[in-house]
């Protein structure tokens, strides 16, 4: 884009989007204790991973991880939590960007597996301790399964980022903003100081 800053010192507007954003859905079923997995068909390692795609711009976190779980194994879920964030800088496949990769906790409401065979070699349930146990899996997918083994164990409130929808600054617009869930408390302190 050509432009001319016009008004005084450096120009500051931004030169150009600087990241992408992939997001991974760990589809996971508390009552089987299995999670859903995927190998994709075009890796030279054909590892275990969730399942997961690029954002599409306005798209909301959340709605991609459903999105791409659905479009890649056929199961329709719904979000629950953010689980993490992954940065990284220099990645051959970001086009020159800077990658975020964000992993959200997804619930399954369907359990039959059709999975697209353009992109994934292999889809399936596992079962949670079996992704914790094999080296079959990338190193992301193997340090956020022993994440959800946790929370399954000790409570999902110890390792999630809830949601909420707040208004913005800007009239009729929202945002979402991303955190550990504030006890009932402090949800209501806004008069006390």
């Amino acid at each position: 884009m050509l432009t001319l800053w016009l008004g005084e010192g450096p120009s500051r507007l931004p030169g150009y989007a600087t990241h992408q954003v992939g997001v991974a859905g760990a589809v996971f079923d508390e009552n089987t204790r299995k999670i859903l997995v995927v190998q994709d068909r075009n890796k030279l390692k054909n590892m275990w991973k969730f399942p997961g795609g690029l954002s599409e711009p306005g798209e909301d976190i959340g709605d991609t991880a459903v999105r791409e779980v659905f479009e890649e194994t056929g199961i329709k879920s719904e979000f629950r939590s953010l689980l993490s964030i992954r940065q990284q800088h220099a990645n051959p496949g970001a086009f020159g960007k800077s990658d975020m990769y964000i992993i959200c906790r997804l619930k399954p409401c369907s359990f039959t597996i059709n999975f697209c065979q353009h992109e994934c070699l292999r889809c399936e349930w596992m079962d949670l301790s079996d992704l914790v146990k094999t080296e079959n899996t990338t190193p992301i997918t193997s340090r956020v399964a022993r994440l959800m083994l946790y929370g399954f164990r000790e409570g999902f409130d110890k390792i999630d980022l809830t949601m909420e929808e707040l208004p913005a600054v800007y009239t009729g617009l929202f945002y979402k903003l991303y955190h550990k869930e504030l006890p009932e408390s402090y949800k209501t302190m806004a008069g006390m100081y």
